[in-house]
């Protein structure tokens, strides 16, 4: 018999940032890649720590005290115009990471300003025989 639960969706994405560093986030999560900073519910927002928003994403960062950067776990974003995008982070002296091909997606990766690993990818149109 089959359970009655199934997992459906992704509510949010969570990545740690270091105390007191919530403007460094702000620049580069909404002024660089263009996420809208949602407030905090205000027994959570106590934390430190900050929410954005853009399309169907939901990305946190929240204060972790001993903080250490993701450098392989990682959330892949989905992005309409990598190429712009990657011209865009170049600009704003973001480094960019091209890493082995992926099926299907153009990737890069880039580091928040904490070292978190991001994936930015976008998939590739489907070529007609």
């Amino acid at each position: 018999m089959s359970p009655s639960f199934h997992i459906h969706g992704l509510d949010h994405v969570q990545l740690a940032m270091p105390a007191g560093e919530e403007d460094a986030a702000r620049s580069f999560y909404a002024g660089i890649l263009g996420l809208v900073e949602v407030p905090k519910p205000p027994n959570l927002a106590k934390r430190g720590g900050v929410w954005f928003e853009g399309g169907s994403l939901r990305l946190h960062l929240g204060v972790e005290k001993e903080f250490l950067p993701a450098r392989k776990a990682h959330p892949a974003l989905l992005v309409k115009d990598l190429p712009a995008l990657k011209e865009h982070l170049t600009a704003a002296g973001i480094g960019v990471v091209i890493d082995e091909p992926l099926e299907g997606y153009d990737r890069i990766y880039v580091a928040d300003p904490f070292g978190n690993r991001i994936e930015l990818l976008e998939p590739m149109p489907e070529i007609a025989d």
